[in-house]
């Protein structure tokens, strides 16, 4: 593979990263180390996200660009690339300030990076270091997650950190919902590869995978955990069963998780007043007109599908949402007259303020990357858990617009998605 780094004997890493000016493959390594900040920043830290995504793409600029545009004009890279265009686009018909026009292009902003990656971890064997990083990250949280659960003052964003039904509940930083996305992801990547370890033999370290595969989801179930995540995570077990096992192991992984399930039900407090939060929700909003989680997300979605059917084609323009939701409260009360720039589901966001036309690219952009992981291997598991995943959350949230599980889906397709290509054009 392009950009591989044989380091002499007798030398240290650091003076193979101080080598990047003169060296090619130094540079790659470089790069590569940026990229491993990148992961083990995005469960922490947005601020430091954000600058050390910065110096990715300046690391890359500075290495050879020469194939690029061949790589830039495949549907993987150049949908990204489109639904960013559509949103700077639509602009131009938008009756918001233009503050708020911007800011909604930032939004997408972060899709520019994801062809950067696929491009850097197609040349770079080390795109297993990445997810390593972040599970190594996410673990490091797990482990302050659990402490901040017994000891609540210790959080950071003891403000934010309230889960569904509004009591302490072990967020140590940013909010339940990234945190849960976070650990749900890394649970359900472990599955692969203790499937591999137990099939090869090696059954110590497949329990050792386990073991922390089930750390992550005991968390998640005793500690908090996002209604979101509730939804999404039987599904996506399913997914690996059915793409990867046999029916008969199919039908007992059903069993298992039927039978955890109703020991945790009975076991988790906290696993039942987040479901119960459900029903109750929705009588809170249609019967009392009070704001609620999912009662509210109702009353967003059945507003937004009215914004749409007036401009169905091409949509109201980039960041005019909250303006509409401002017009429609006028002369409401209570949870109708609620205000809010994100109706909280993907596609009504996209449909909202660019019609048809957003919507298309959004569901090309995710049926290309989902092409890309078909087949075996760890990184098209990665991969299309990772799309799969943001669609389904997407059902609830803007979560590709959203600034944790946004990054998490450029990451992860970007770098899950080098690495499957790098290894069919080897093949």
């Amino acid at each position: 593979m392009t950009g591989t780094l044989n380091k002499p004997p007798g030398t240290s890493w650091l003076s193979v990263v101080g080598s990047a000016r003169h060296d090619r493959a130094a540079r790659i390594f470089n790069v590569d180390l940026v990229a491993c900040l990148v992961a083990i920043l995005l469960p922490w830290t947005t601020t430091g996200t954000t600058i050390a995504i910065g110096l990715f793409v300046i690391a890359v600029l500075f290495t050879d660009l020469r194939a690029l545009p061949a790589s830039l004009s495949r549907p993987v890279s150049i949908l990204p690339i489109a639904l960013f265009a559509v949103a700077l686009l639509g602009t131009l018909w938008s009756d918001a300030a233009w503050s708020v026009r911007l800011h909604a292009v930032g939004s997408t902003a972060k899709l520019l990076v994801l062809p950067l990656l696929i491009y850097h971890f197609e040349r770079s064997p080390r795109g297993a270091w990445i997810f390593g990083a972040f599970l190594g990250s996410c673990t490091l949280l797990m482990l302050v997650s659990l402490i901040v659960a017994l000891e609540p003052s210790l959080s950071l964003k003891l403000y934010l950190s309230r889960g569904p039904y509004q009591v302490a509940s072990g967020i140590a930083v940013r909010n339940y919902i990234d945190q849960s996305q976070e650990f749900a992801l890394c649970a359900l990547a472990l599955v692969y590869p203790v499937a591999m370890q137990f099939r090869a033999g090696k059954l110590r370290m497949a329990a050792l995978l386990a073991l922390l595969a089930a750390a992550f989801l005991l968390n998640m179930m005793f500690v908090v955990v996002s209604r979101t995540t509730l939804v999404t995570l039987p599904v996506l077990i399913v997914a690996f069963a059915l793409l990867h096992l046999r029916l008969r192991a199919v039908l007992m992984i059903v069993g298992v998780i039927a039978l955890v399930a109703a020991g945790t039900w009975s076991a988790s407090p906290n696993l039942r007043a987040t479901v119960g939060k459900f029903f109750g929700d929705y009588q809170a909003t249609r019967v009392g007109n009070q704001v609620s989680g999912m009662g509210s997300r109702l009353e967003f979605w059945r507003k937004s599908i009215h914004f749409w059917a007036n401009a169905p084609l091409i949509g109201n323009g980039t960041g005019a949402t909250r303006g509409l939701f401002e017009r429609a409260a006028q002369g409401e009360t209570g949870m109708r007259a609620e205000v809010v720039g994100d109706p909280h589901n993907q596609t009504l966001n996209v449909a909202v303020q660019w019609g048809v036309l957003g919507v298309v690219v959004l569901y090309a952009m995710w049926l290309a990357h989902l092409l890309v992981f078909r087949g075996e291997g760890f990184s098209n598991w990665v991969g299309m858990l990772v799309v799969v995943q943001n669609m389904l959350s997407s059902l609830f949230n803007s979560h590709l617009f959203d600034f944790s599980e946004g990054w998490l889906y450029v990451l992860g397709v970007g770098v899950a998605g080098g690495m499957t290509l790098a290894k069919r054009t080897e093949s």
